[in-house]
């Protein structure tokens, strides 16, 4: 299976370089096709950081024109999805400092989470949410709400690695971090998500072991 996927990959960077060689070459309007992939990604990453959704979408904007604007300076070493995220953290960061709402915190500020805080439920992962049951609008405002409460260091880091999907190298890559620490952050981040989410993940499992949980989620 993994042969394949591979194949999709390399052959989507193919298809990149030449749209972005076009654009360089005076092409312009081929920009949009370039982008047309990542624009959802672009504004979840930039929703994340600012919880406001017009403020998003000006900093999705920005992020794109800032990508065209440096185009050329993109050179091919990391995958274009992972530099044009990268753009888009970088604005939802800008516009946090200008705001003033929320500060980026460091390692040393956030108070370690402890083994006895909480008994973790017998799904030890939040992500072992039902996929069928993210599909329900009333989950994804749970989850949604769940990733707006992390602290700003392990809300970037769950973003990118379980709602974007970046590997562990585009995501240390893109908060310029080492993979050690990337590591740490997000499995303090997915505890915290899981302690936010556990009456909906012990809701959920009790319905999937009795045979319930379609009739609760129609």
């Amino acid at each position: 299976m993994a042969g394949p996927q591979k194949t999709s990959s390399v052959e989507t960077q193919e298809r990149e370089r030449a749209l972005i060689s076009r654009i360089l070459g005076g092409e312009m309007d081929m920009f949009h096709e370039l982008i047309r992939p990542y624009e959802r990604m672009v504004y979840s990453t930039v929703f994340a950081m600012v919880k406001n959704e017009a403020e998003a979408e000006d900093g999705a904007q920005d992020t794109m024109i800032s990508a065209f604007r440096h185009l050329k300076s993109f050179r091919g070493d990391s995958k274009f999805s992972t530099w044009l995220v990268t753009i888009a953290m970088n604005e939802g960061r800008k516009r946090l400092r200008k705001t003033k709402a929320i500060g980026v915190e460091s390692l040393d500020e956030v108070t370690e989470e402890h083994e006895g805080d909480f008994t973790p439920v017998v799904l030890t992962d939040w992500r072992e949410i039902p996929s069928v049951a993210l599909e329900k609008k009333e989950m994804r405002e749970k989850v949604r709400a769940a990733v707006q409460e992390l602290p700003q260091i392990y809300k970037e880091v769950v973003v990118l690695r379980d709602l974007e999907e970046l590997n562990q190298e585009e995501t240390a890559a893109v908060l310029g971090i080492p993979i050690t620490l990337l590591k740490v952050r997000l499995h303090r981040g997915r505890i915290m998500m899981q302690k936010k989410l556990v009456p909906y993940l012990k809701r959920a499992e009790v319905l999937r072991e009795k045979g319930l949980l379609g009739r609760f989620l129609q």
